[in-house]
């Protein structure tokens, strides 16, 4: 008999809906029509994000970098109408750690396992590997959306999960959640932003601080010394470019968290559907590359994601993750780079601290209060630290 607990696709999902809507919850993303995805995911008139297409969620699951073994087990929420068409779909998946989330949970974790709770498995709302808000609730209309959320909420109290969360959700999203009674945990991540109109990276560094922009550009003389740097896309990309950052990306992920998430077949699959969606900012030694960061486009930011070298060169990885990446947005007008989670270092850089966001519904009213006094302060505490990170920004004030 299947347990309810570890697979919650076998337990009753009878949340609050239209009486036209049928939630349920699917087997993967592959198992959902492409167009049918896409069209909820990226709709006209909706900003393009390159991780909620069927291309990118799909190809993790055809290279096993989620399911089987992983701890990632697809499970995407759908909604159909009366007529049996797609109308509301939510990237979800059945989670057994808290890995590959960019959201740490495991103080929770610990404490509710201490107290003789279970915390895994967990119902996740995400892109997996992938800290970037973005839409969670798939839907043309509010009506669904919010009968998303409350399949989501039904299925985590139907199988007895300790929580379903909704991970790096749009503001605009957070605030349905929240008025639905989701808990709301805030976060912090930087991100260049132009706000100036700059057309350029000289237009840039005009708005700074005359210290900070000697700084820069001595900083981005000494990191390309006797290097060239190309930045790739679309039919420029090889396989023996991926090749390259492959072994950038394993050097990086042995050094910083032991297993990377991904593999190479994924990588392969990205350059197969979405080569025109992915910039590959490269530096060479002469002819030998030594170096590489993975961007991926949206309409209106660029995404860095991923970087690595094979020798060590100082300032290499700012110039690549962060100069070059506000480099190809400036040129392409994109009002935005989102360069990953973390980092205190970027703030120099003009990346300015921008909050994120985590949703959850917690059943058990115990825990549900003890981490609601947990919020609490955190919030006012991440809060209060934008503030004053807002206040040592490079850019230029009436005494600099």
């Amino acid at each position: 008999m299947t347990d309810p607990a570890t697979d919650p696709a076998s337990a009753s999902c009878e949340p609050p809906r239209p009486d036209t809507l049928t939630v349920s919850l699917g087997e993967a993303v592959g198992s959902v029509d492409r167009s049918d995805w896409d069209r909820l995911a990226n709709p006209p008139g909706q900003p393009f994000d390159p991780f909620l297409s069927w291309d990118f969620l799909q190809a993790l699951e055809q290279a096993g970098c989620v399911g089987g073994r992983t701890g990632w087990q697809p499970r995407p929420l759908l909604a159909h109408d009366g007529a049996g068409a797609l109308v509301g779909a939510v990237p979800s998946y059945v989670k057994l750690h808290s890995q590959g989330e960019y959201i740490f949970d495991h103080a929770f974790a610990d404490a509710w396992e201490r107290a003789g709770g279970r915390w895994y498995p967990k119902l996740t709302a995400a892109v997996p590997f992938t800290p970037v808000a973005g839409r969670r609730l798939l839907a043309a209309d509010a009506g669904t959306r919010a009968a998303l959320a409350e399949g989501l909420r039904a299925v985590a109290e139907g199988s007895g999960l300790s929580t379903v969360q909704v991970n790096f959700p749009e503001a605009a999203q957070r605030d349905g959640l929240a008025g639905q009674g989701w808990q709301v945990r805030t976060d912090r991540q930087f991100h260049f932003s132009n706000t100036g109109g700059w057309r350029n990276f000289e237009d840039f560094l005009g708005a700074l601080s005359s210290e900070k922009r000697k700084n820069l550009r001595k900083e981005r003389a000494r990191a390309v010394e006797g290097l060239t740097v190309e930045r790739l896309t679309g039919a420029d990309l090889t396989e023996a470019h991926w090749d390259f950052f492959f072994a950038c990306y394993l050097d990086t992920g042995s050094r910083k968290w032991g297993s990377p998430y991904l593999n190479r077949a994924f990588f392969s699959l990205v350059h197969e559907r979405m080569a025109d969606q992915v910039v590959l900012i490269l530096a060479r030694d002469g002819s030998r590359p030594i170096a590489c960061a993975l961007n991926f486009l949206g309409s209106e930011a660029l995404y860095g994601r991923y970087w690595g070298r094979v020798e060590d060169r100082p300032f290499l990885h700012f110039e690549l993750c962060y100069y070059q990446a506000m480099d190809e947005a400036l040129a392409r007008g994109l009002p935005r780079v989102e360069a990953g989670a973390q980092g205190g270092h970027k703030l120099a850089r003009g990346y300015g601290p921008v909050e994120t966001y985590q949703a959850f519904h917690i059943p058990h009213a115990g825990l549900r209060a003890a981490i609601d006094r947990y919020l609490a302060a955190e919030t006012e505490a991440v809060l209060a630290d934008n503030m004053m990170l807002e206040s040592h920004t490079p850019f230029r004030t009436a005494t600099s």
